[in-house]
């Protein structure tokens, strides 16, 4: 069986309060307008996955919050949770290897560097391999595909079916559609 897997670093976090732990900074402008570009991006795709799987941070609610319209109805079980904070590729792919067999296509939106290592180790072939390895940007979103199981989810057995960024891949459009 195919199975997709989505990975999603948060948008744009907010520095400017001081007195917050990490934890709970928020998304600032420039993070909620990606998300928004991100929504229109995942609606004109259909991408909707069956599981969304988000850190406990205040900045990955905020960004799943942003991108949900572009799920359309009903929209994905998600789960928030709070081992996909502060955490490493190696147990991002422990939980990922967790998933139903049931489950087709999964969301896990976490951090860098997180998110972008699982990237990079499970992507062993595809189109964007080298821009994907230097840099997965916030807001950045990896699509990777392999067949078996969850449970066999392995390095280097996926195919990177496309890597999109909102200021690379998505910020032309939405000018484009200002324009209009």
């Amino acid at each position: 069986m195919s199975r997709t897997l989505y990975l999603l670093r948060h948008a744009k976090s907010d520095w400017g309060d001081p007195s917050l732990v990490d934890h709970e900074r928020p998304l600032n402008a420039r993070g909620r307008r990606a998300t928004e570009l991100l929504a229109a991006h995942l609606a004109e795709r259909r991408i909707s996955p069956e599981l969304v799987l988000c850190s406990s941070a205040v900045r990955t609610r905020q960004t799943l919050d942003g991108i949900r319209p572009g799920f359309g109805d009903p929209g994905p079980r998600t789960e928030i949770e709070e081992g996909l904070y502060s955490t490493t590729a190696g147990a991002m792919l422990d939980r990922a290897r967790e998933i139903s067999a049931e489950v087709g296509s999964a969301m896990l939106i976490g951090h860098s560097p997180a998110t972008h290592d699982l990237a990079v180790l499970l992507a062993g072939s595809g189109p964007d391999l080298e821009r994907l390895a230097r840099k997965f940007p916030t807001a950045a979103l990896a699509t990777l595909e392999f067949d078996g199981s969850w449970a066999d989810l392995n390095p280097g057995v996926a195919t990177l079916a496309s890597f999109v960024t909102p200021k690379e891949d998505l910020s032309g459009r939405s000018r484009a559609t200002r324009g209009r």
